[in-house]
This record gives structure tokens, sequence and C-alpha cells, in this order.
């Protein structure tokens, strides 16, 4: 098993959990890769595995002559880390069962281009007054730095620029449904970037497996529950009957049997 696979966004849809839960999904298209470079310790100085996915129409000879012994046509190319490449052979193929529903798993994607924008959407600024005699200033960031001291721009500092368009990983998705028939891939939530926009999905460290993310999560939700111990209700008619008996077990004493007592004590 290695590390992760390429795919596609196809886009978002929901599942209803319950007959009252609905879960917000993003369906990917995951698979089938081609295995098309073996990387190994002895050769490489590391171990890890290439992958192909999808079908480029045209192809320079320098791509052709390395993809020619996975008889593949690739449009994208990705290196993922395996412990163990001995069982991987150029032209082996995989696909999305390798995935099951429970696991977790990081998806690497590009974000959608928004151009140049202002700090207003690009930082969420709150931008300037309205009033008190401003004319141009409601949209602009403010100050950008101090006087003498440092007298500068600092590095990183927040201003209007390019939006979008970048590498961007979201963590520790849930994977809610996987459908071996067609190559989907349903993850709990949002994905950035637009519809057939190329991802990357693998593992979440330290979580790869869904029996680890099933106990993970009854850990998290394990309250102290209080057992309480059944216990009959007392009837009205029960009570009646208990005082009844213990009447009858407790003797009263009358006067008669006072004077007769006391009598046998004086002749005693």
């Amino acid at each position: 098993m290695i590390e992760g696979l390429l795919g596609k966004k196809i886009g978002m849809t929901h599942l209803f959990a319950s007959e009252a839960k609905v879960v917000p999904v993003t369906v990917l298209e995951v698979g089938p890769c081609v295995v098309t470079q073996v990387r190994t310790q002895a050769r490489d100085g590391y171990e890890a595995v290439q992958l192909g996915y999808g079908n480029a129409k045209l192809l320079n000879k320098p791509a052709l002559g390395h993809l020619s012994k996975a008889e593949s046509r690739s449009r994208h190319l990705r290196e993922f880390k395996a412990d163990d490449t001995s069982g991987l052979e150029v032209g082996q193929e995989f696909t999305v069962s390798q995935f099951q529903p429970g696991d977790l798993v990081d998806v690497v994607s590009t974000t959608k281009g928004r151009g140049f924008q202002g700090g207003m959407r690009r930082w969420g600024f709150k931008g300037g007054k309205a009033t008190h005699g401003q004319g141009d200033r409601g949209r602009a960031v403010g100050s950008i730095g101090a006087g003498t001291d440092p007298g500068r721009v600092l590095k990183g500092k927040k201003m209007p620029g390019h939006m979008g368009d970048k590498r961007k990983t979201i963590k520790r998705l849930r994977v809610e449904l996987v459908d071996t028939d067609r190559n989907l891939l349903m993850v709990r939530g949002p994905v950035p970037g637009s519809r057939n926009t190329m991802v990357m999905v693998r593992y979440a460290h330290g979580a790869p497996i869904a029996d680890r993310v099933l106990a993970e999560e009854i850990v998290q939700n394990d309250e102290p529950v209080e057992i309480l111990e059944a216990v009959e209700e007392e009837t009205p008619e029960a009570a009646v009957a208990e005082e009844s008996a213990a009447t009858e077990a407790v003797e009263e004493e009358t006067p008669e049997a006072a004077v007769a007592e006391e009598s046998a004590a004086t002749e005693a």
C-alpha cells in the first residue's frame, strides 16, 4: 500500500448519515494511477514511487521516453513515499479501492485564482470610515508601517496583490463513501479548487486505518455513564399488604393481658 493517489475534484453534494443529520461531502475521482517510476535506496538514495494520472493529448519526446515502460500517457506525475518498494513494478495500477470509509486523509489541491484583489477581499480588512471627511480611503488598507524606526515596510505585510491559485492542504478529512465501480471518493467537507482541479489524496499522518479513526472517536466521545440498578416501584396495594403483615407480626398488649402479667409477677 502506497501513501496516496492522484485524482480530480468533481463537485460537492451531501449524504444522509441519519434521518436528522445531513453530511456535506466533496466528490473526488481518484485513480486509476499507474506506476511510472520506482525510486530505490540503492539507486536514488530514498524509497518512493512515482504515479501518473490522466491522459495527455500531446507529449514531448522526453516525456514519451519516460512513460514508454509504463505504456502510459499520463498527464500528471507525482511522487509518494513508500516504506518498501520491493513489490512495486512499473506499469502497476492502483485504484480507489485501497481507501475505506472512516479513513482520515489529507487532500492537496490548488485554490481558485482570483487575480489582483484589494486588502478587503484578499485579507478581510474592515476598511475606513464612510464619513468624517474621507474621500477615497473607504477600501484602503490604511497604515503599512511606522516612521523613522524602522523606516520601511516589513516583509510579509498584508497588502493588495494576487489572490488564490496557490497550493493548499486540507488535513484530516474523513472518507464517507467509496465507489470502486466509478473510482469515486467522497470526503466530508470542502476541498479547494474548482471542478476538474487535480487533487492529491494521501493518508493523514498517524491515522491511516479506519479502525484507528473509530477508536479515536470512541475515546473523544467517551463520557462516564451512571449505571442504575432496577428498583421495583411500590404500589399502594403492596404498601397496604406490607403494613397489615407488620401489624399481625406484633401482638398488641390488651388491658387483661397486662393485669394477668402483673398478678403473675406478684405471686412470684
